[in-house]
């Protein structure tokens, strides 16, 4: 689980900016929005142009060097900050495995390039590299002695290259480093704006369509549209390429994506992933969703809501709505502003003692969070 995430010299990010999973109030409402003292379920609320989809970027950027699902290189153009002197972007991660604290550290040039990297476990140094100095590392983990040391190209992440390469032995910190390998292998950012972009997890999945039809969960999207409001009925047009996803109205069949509205659109991208999600055996760890009501009426974003707020996953949404800006929902310490000063939750934007009988809204467009 992260418990804090920074980020300096990214994108719109010039200064730092620090997202705080650890500053969980003692709310006896929603607890199922913490786990263990840490934030499991949070939404961000922001102004356009303000950075919640930088944020998401740069909380996805380690899957570009430490995995093998490159995400969209338009994603990240535009790397470093343009008012920037220095030409490195920095993040920093904290995570919990196990009660066990993990800190990595890492500095890019850009979307490819790597700078530095630092890990730590259990405030112990694990692994280091500063290529600025040399392409020399340092390895202090058990099983990694007889490595080699200097691994050259600026390509190559140092803790790629201790899974690669090397035979760990087994202790608290290796489980540790394994739990964080798994980790980043399980996460995940979607968004259905201009066109649909996801990153991390899967490799090259199959269409939304071709998806719900294999698995034949026709019946149930059908299901999952109804309970969001969209009353339909779907059946499958036999195509001459391919079976087709159809709306039926009365015998008289009409493919699903010529005339589904851009929120029904939106709905099927998050049923497709919902069902990789809400299975107790998901591999999926984190979930970051940006803008993910764009489309939907506040009711229906309500509802989509409470449906992840039952996933194991940890959970970052970002939106413009206020109105589920609500206690019904999640809780003051997992709202989040931001803004050009920063990012801080409702929780510790006041120092009025927030209940679950205030509305949080009403107060938040009254100017109670200077937000």
């Amino acid at each position: 689980m992260i418990t804090k995430f920074s980020v300096t010299n990214f994108k719109n990010f010039k200064d730092t900016l620090v997202l705080d999973f650890t500053k969980s109030k003692n709310y006896e409402f929603n607890p199922n929005c913490v786990s263990n003292g840490i934030i499991n379920k949070a939404l961000i609320y922001g102004h356009n142009g303000i950075g919640k989809s930088n944020l998401g970027f740069a909380m996805f950027d380690l899957v570009s060097h430490l995995t093998d699902k490159n995400p969209s290189k338009e994603l990240f153009s535009n790397y470093i900050n343009a008012n920037s002197k220095d030409g490195i972007a920095t993040f920093r991660f904290e995570f919990l495995f196990n009660k066990i604290k993990m800190i990595y550290e890492y500095g890019k040039k850009d979307i490819e390039t790597l700078v530095y990297e630092k890990i730590s476990i259990n405030e112990k140094e694990y692994a280091a590299i500063d290529r600025r100095k040399s392409n020399r590392a340092e390895f202090f983990a058990a099983g990694t002695e007889s490595l080699q040391k200097d691994i050259g190209q600026s390509k190559i992440s140092i803790l790629s290259y201790i899974k690669k390469n090397t035979v760990l032995k087994e202790n608290t910190e290796n489980e540790c480093f394994f739990s964080f390998m798994e980790f980043v292998n399980g996460i995940l950012f979607f968004r259905s704006l201009n066109q649909n972009n996801y990153i991390g997890f899967e490799q090259g999945g199959k269409g939304i369509e071709a998806d719900i039809i294999e698995k034949n969960h026709i019946e149930d999207f059908q299901k999952f549209l109804n309970e969001a409001g969209i009353e339909c009925q779907l059946k499958i047009l036999e195509d001459a390429n391919s079976p087709r996803l159809a709306f039926d109205f009365n015998g008289n069949l009409i493919r699903f994506y010529e005339i589904a509205s851009q929120g029904t659109k939106a709905l099927s991208l998050f049923y497709y992933w919902f069902q990789r999600l809400r299975d107790e055996h998901s591999k999926v760890k984190f979930l970051f969703i940006d803008e993910f009501d764009a489309f939907y009426h506040h009711s229906l974003s309500a509802l989509i809501v409470k449906k992840l707020c039952e996933i194991p996953a940890q959970v970052v949404l970002t939106t413009h709505n206020t109105s589920i800006i609500t206690n019904e929902l999640l809780r003051p310490d997992c709202y989040f502003l931001l803004n050009k000063d920063g990012i801080n939750s409702l929780a510790d934007s006041t120092v009025k003692e927030l209940r679950k009988a205030h509305n949080i809204e009403k107060m938040y467009k009254a100017g109670a969070f200077n937000g």
